[in-house]
């Protein structure tokens, strides 16, 4: 199959940012306008470069309005009235979790934004830029896509509000949301634009949700691009009753299969959103055109020298695959980009790196070569008729399914001649490997050891107790020690030292305090000491959000222990890192809250000594600085029960009460 793509030369700049960079192409207009809360970096990791180029290789005139400020709709204006749509998005992460720790804290830079500068995009992103988009041109139709409006489609728990929010499109407005993986929809919207159809006509599409009025009423029974039609409890009832909210949860992620999914209706009051089945997945010849395309993998030159902390990190990558089987109930990959594996050739990934290798600045080391995860390349279910009616959410959990191919050889081939290119000294692997995969496969480990590990191979274990791996999708703890043993044996028999990076989650539900301290129990007794580890977020549309949430399994309907206060959490990742100093004093409250005294002193199996050492006690001293100058200037959202829950006088429920938003807004003094 084929997107029909006539590819300009490689070369060519990028698109403009600018109205002069527009009348310099000797476009008196534009077809396009895509608004991003991110820098414009023109390389394929980047969702808004790739779908400039794919656009621009469509035969569409698009214009790059990248971070643009957001307090009018002046911006909007400088391209002057697009000829087909605006396509909006909040950027390659949502700008919730862009912007705020899981502890509700501003975070210190943004990654995405020109020397890492905070302050660059608005809350709600996706928001903010479709009410000026509709300001700026009304009637000009408005499309939003991305992570943040692919994951609020439908009524969704916000964790910074701590309220279920309406889905994304009654309050963007947006005339049509384009969810998960983007280029074949994008493509469908623009080419039936251009061809004199209104936006209320492309609403049978797949991958796209959209709005019906009060008098519009909701569609039922099959459609052209579904076979049926399921209603979702309503925003109201998923709002008020953890027991809807479950059941929305749990209809929504089994209409994920894009070869079985059905047409999705929730109302919201008077109003409707309809949610068409995923868009198909692109077939191995469309991922080679789009990988194709005529990247110069840099930012705009309008940046000049300011460095983008994101493009750093993948500049001399390669992606060769995208989506992910292992359903990981906290992670928002396969719900975005989809649980099939699309894959691209091997001479494509070669000619990536053969071009990669020809660029200035290039000094011989491929950093990646990989995706969500490193090695599910070609993976796919051996019967695709079985795979056309399935709606299992995981096919590795909670074992490898019988009919998924596991091959390791044909990522084994891309290994080998990528590393023969000339001119590349070394291709590592960055990505994480799924740990239960490899192990089916020494030889798989043994490449991986000898030629594409710079010392540290990146593992997602997540933890150790077993109702928490179950809640998560993951495999067993015992699964991470064995890899890691493999692992290590691999690296010996070829000369090298070499380390398993495991990454760890605290607060998980599912996960109190007594799993945690027995996962600390595993750290030490294995001697692994995690550099990195993560406070989990509720992420919309997740099933782990919904856990978070409501308390309850939506595919069961079990009660789920859930972590709530920032102090428990606090400790929980404090417990991850038990062995640094500066946690002393929420470790020790950890365990004297669960009665595990007898991990307190100087023994070997004791996580910390009886006396705090001097960083802990320098860390509290700043900290008390901190929070003394955090009351004062009023920099972080502040969190608190909603009135009228809990005991206490109406008086501390009143101080108790979250303070409104007030925006993004870096540097505010006073409150």
């Amino acid at each position: 199959m084929s997107l029909t793509l006539a590819s300009p030369p490689r070369g060519t700049p990028p698109l403009p940012m600018t109205r002069e960079e527009m009348r310099a192409r000797g476009w008196d207009e534009v077809d396009v306008v895509l608004v991003t809360g991110d820098a414009y970096v023109d390389h394929p990791s980047f969702a808004n470069g790739l779908l400039a180029r794919l656009l621009e290789a469509a035969g569409f005139r698009v214009a790059v309005l990248a971070q643009p400020g957001w307090r009018n709709c002046e911006p909007w204006r400088a391209f002057g009235r697009p000829r087909l749509f605006f396509g909006v998005s909040a950027g390659n992460m949502d700008s919730m979790i862009n912007h705020y720790t899981a502890n509700r804290k501003v975070r210190n830079d943004d990654a995405y934004s020109p020397d890492g500068e905070i302050g660059r995009r608005p809350d709600r992103a996706t928001l903010a830029y479709c009410q000026r988009s509709r300001e700026a041109f009304p009637g000009v139709p408005v499309v939003a896509g991305g992570v943040e409006a692919s994951l609020r489609r439908i009524a969704h728990y916000d964790y910074w509000s701590d309220t279920v929010r309406r889905s994304i499109l009654l309050d963007s407005k947006a005339d049509l949301v384009a969810f998960g993986m983007g280029e074949r929809t994008i493509l469908e919207i623009a080419r039936g634009l251009a061809a004199g159809r209104s936006v209320k006509e492309l609403r049978d599409l797949r991958g796209v949700a959209y709005r019906l009025g009060a008098s519009e009423p909701p569609p039922t029974g099959p459609g052209p691009c579904c076979p049926d039609t399921v209603e979702l409890p309503p925003h109201e009832a998923a709002a008020a009753d953890p027991l809807a909210f479950c059941e929305m949860t749990r209809i929504s992620h089994l209409e994920t299969n894009p070869h079985n999914a059905r047409r999705l209706v929730q109302r919201h009051g008077r109003e409707a959103v309809v949610i068409n089945p995923p868009a198909l997945p692109l077939e191995e010849a469309e991922m080679d055109e789009v990988y194709g395309l005529p990247f110069s993998r840099r930012p705009h030159p309008a940046y000049g020298s300011a460095r983008i902390p994101a493009f750093e990190v993948v500049e001399h990558s390669v992606q060769i695959m995208r989506g992910c089987f292992g359903g990981c109930t906290f992670c928002s990959i396969t719900a975005h980009e989809g649980r099939i594996i699309q894959s691209r050739s091997q001479d494509s990934i070669i000619s990536e790196i053969k071009l990669l290798s020809s660029q200035p600045g290039f000094k011989g080391t491929v950093s990646d070569i990989g995706g969500p995860t490193a090695n599910m390349y070609q993976m796919k279910c051996t019967r695709p008729e079985v795979e056309a009616k399935c709606r299992r959410l995981s096919c590795v959990h909670p074992t490898v399914c019988k009919l998924l191919g596991t091959d390791h050889g044909p990522l084994k081939a891309v290994m080998r001649e990528a590393r023969s290119v000339e001119g590349v000294k070394r291709v590592l692997v960055a990505s994480g490997v799924r740990m239960d995969l490899a192990r089916r496969d020494p030889e798989y480990l043994q490449e991986l050891a000898a030629h594409h590990v710079g010392g540290h191979l990146k593992v997602a274990p997540e933890h150790t107790d077993p109702e928490v791996l179950r809640l998560m999708k993951k495999p067993a703890a015992d699964d991470y020690v064995e890899f890691d043993r493999e692992f290590k044996a691999a690296s010996r028999r070829v000369g090298k030292k070499q380390y398993t990076v495991p990454y760890f989650i605290a607060s998980h539900p599912g996960s109190g305090v007594k799993e945690m301290i027995d996962l600390a129990v595993f750290l030490k007794q294995n001697s692994y000491r995690p550099d990195q580890v993560q406070d989990f977020i509720p992420s919309p549309f997740d099933i782990a959000a919904c856990m978070y949430h409501t308390g309850l399994d939506p595919m069961t309907r079990q009660p789920v222990t859930v972590t709530k206060g920032l102090k428990s959490r606090r400790m929980q990742r404090a417990l991850l890192q038990f062995f640094k100093p500066e946690n002393w004093f929420e470790v020790r409250r950890a365990l004297e809250q669960a009665g595990r005294q007898d991990l307190i002193g100087s023994g070997c199996d004791c996580l910390i000594p009886e006396r705090p050492p001097k960083e802990a006690l320098d860390r509290r001293r700043r900290e008390a600085t901190r929070a003394f100058t955090e009351e004062t200037s009023g920099d972080h959202i502040r969190g608190g029960r909603p009135a009228g829950r809990g005991s206490g006088s109406a008086g501390q429920r009143k101080r108790s009460r979250p303070r409104k938003s007030v925006g993004y807004r870096p540097k505010r003094s006073g409150s």
